[in-house]
C-alpha cells in the first residue's frame, strides 16, 4: 500500500512539475516576444553629412513690375469713335490709340474761336480809338476783359476736345483691348494697359539685419518659374529710405534688362544676392532636418553593440541642429552635426530618441545643392 501511495506522489509530482515548468517556459517566452515587440528596429534611410564650399548669399521673394505701366482710361464721357491699335502691339509715346466722338465739341469750340475772334477785333479797334480819345478807357478795359474769357474758354474748350484722343503717354507695349468700337465709355473706364517692359522692376523685402550687406549697384540674380532654367542679371537701383515698423523689412528694387520681353509685370520672382566670400559648410539633404516646435532636429545613427544573436545593433540618437541658408535640395547645418556623421533622412517620423533601427538605402533619392528637371 505505501510503494503504491510512494508511486502515485512521485507520479503527480513529475506531472505538476511539468506544468509549472511548460508554464514557465511559456510565459518566458511570451514576455522575450513582447519585449521585442514593444521596441522593434524602425527601417530608415541614412546619408553620411558632407561639406560643400558656398558662398555666402541672401534669399528673398518679390515680384516683377514695369518701369512705366498704366492702365489708360478717358478723362471724360463718349461714345468710341475710331480704334487705331491692335492688342499687343508695340507703341510709340504720342500715338493715337482711341477716339471719342467729338463733333458737338469741335462745334462749339469753332463758335468760341470766332466769339474770340470777334473780341479780338473789338479791342484791337479800342486800342487806336483810345490814342484819338474816340473812346473811354473803361470800354477799352471791358473789351480786352472780355477778349481774356474767350480766350480762356476756348482753351477749355480745346482741353475737352483734346480728352477725347487718347494717346499712348509713354513707349510700350499695349495689353489687350477692353472696349468695343460705338461703345459708350464714363471717365476711368478701362480701355487697355501700357507697359514698358525694358528694363523691368524686380521689388522684393529684405530684413533689417541685411541692410549692411547690400547697397546700390550690388548685382542681382531673379529667377522665374516661367523660366525655370534660365538665371535673369540685374542691379540694386534703390533701397528704400524706410523700414517697416510692423515687419522690420525694408523693400529693395532691382532692375532687369527684358530686350526679349519674356519678363512682365505680376510676375513671381526669387532673388539671390551674393554677399561676403565662400566658405565650407556642412550639408545635409533637407529631409534629414525635422521640424517641431521646440526646434529644428536631426537623427544621428549610433552603434550600440551586438544583440543576443550576435548582430550590430544601431540606435537613432536626436541631437538639436542650428540650420543655414539652403541651395536646392541641401541646407547648410551650422551646428549639431559633423562632417561624416550618418544622419537619417527618411523614416524620421518613426522614431525618438534611443530608438533601434535598422539601415535600408536600396532606394535613395538624390539630393543636389543645384536640382534639375528630369527629361524621363
Amino acid at each position: 500500500m505505501l510503494r503504491r501511495m510512494a508511486i502515485m506522489l512521485v507520479a503527480v509530482g513529475l506531472v505538476l512539475g511539468s506544468v509549472f515548468g511548460f508554464e514557465a517556459f511559456r510565459a518566458r517566452m511570451i514576455q522575450k516576444s513582447i519585449a521585442g515587440l514593444r521596441n522593434p528596429p524602425q527601417t530608415v534611410s541614412t546619408i553620411a553629412a558632407g561639406t560643400q564650399r558656398w558662398q555666402d548669399r541672401l534669399e528673398a521673394v518679390g515680384s516683377t513690375r514695369a518701369e512705366k505701366g498704366a492702365d489708360l482710361s478717358p478723362q471724360v464721357a463718349g461714345t468710341v469713335k475710331a480704334i487705331h491699335f491692335q492688342s499687343g502691339e508695340e507703341v510709340e509715346q504720342g500715338t493715337l490709340l482711341v477716339e471719342l466722338e467729338d463733333a458737338d465739341d469741335v462745334a462749339h469750340l469753332h463758335a468760341l474761336e470766332a466769339m474770340t475772334a470777334l473780341a479780338q477785333l473789338n479791342y484791337d479797334r479800342d486800342v487806336r480809338l483810345l490814342k484819338s480819345q474816340s473812346v473811354s478807357q473803361q470800354t477799352a478795359d471791358t473789351d480786352l476783359a472780355t477778349l481774356k474769357n474767350d480766350q480762356a474758354q476756348v482753351a477749355q474748350q480745346q482741353a475737352l476736345v483734346g480728352y477725347k484722343s487718347i494717346r499712348a503717354p509713354f513707349s510700350g507695349r499695349i495689353g489687350i483691348r477692353q472696349v468695343d468700337l460705338g461703345q459708350y465709355i464714363a471717365p476711368g473706364t478701362p480701355i487697355v494697359t501700357l507697359q514698358k517692359l525694358d528694363p523691368i522692376f524686380v521689388d522684393f523685402y529684405l530684413p533689417q539685419q541685411d541692410l549692411a550687406k547690400i547697397r546700390v549697384g550690388q548685382p542681382v540674380i531673379a529667377k522665374v518659374d516661367t523660366y525655370p532654367d534660365q538665371n535673369f542679371t540685374g542691379t540694386i537701383m534703390a533701397i528704400n529710405s524706410l523700414v517697416n515698423a510692423a515687419t522690420r523689412n525694408v523693400q529693395v528694387r532691382a532692375t532687369f534688362k527684358n530686350p526679349d520681353e519674356k519678363l512682365l509685370p505680376g510676375m513671381f520672382a526669387t532673388v539671390d544676392i551674393d554677399v561676403g566670400t565662400q566658405k565650407d559648410y556642412v550639408t545635409l539633404p533637407k529631409t534629414a532636418i525635422y521640424y517641431n516646435a521646440y526646434g529644428d532636429i536631426a537623427y544621428l545613427i549610433e552603434d550600440a553593440g551586438r544583440d543576443e544573436s550576435g548582430h550590430d545593433q544601431k540606435i537613432a540618437h536626436q541631437v538639436f541642429v542650428k540650420t543655414g541658408q539652403t541651395r536646392g535640395d541641401q541646407v547648410a547645418v551650422l551646428a549639431g552635426i559633423e562632417p561624416c556623421d550618418v544622419v537619417v533622412t527618411a523614416g524620421q517620423n518613426k522614431l525618438h530618441n534611443g530608438s533601434r533601427v535598422r539601415i535600408n538605402n536600396e532606394v535613395t533619392t538624390p539630393f543636389s545643392a543645384n536640382p534639375q528637371v528630369s527629361e524621363q
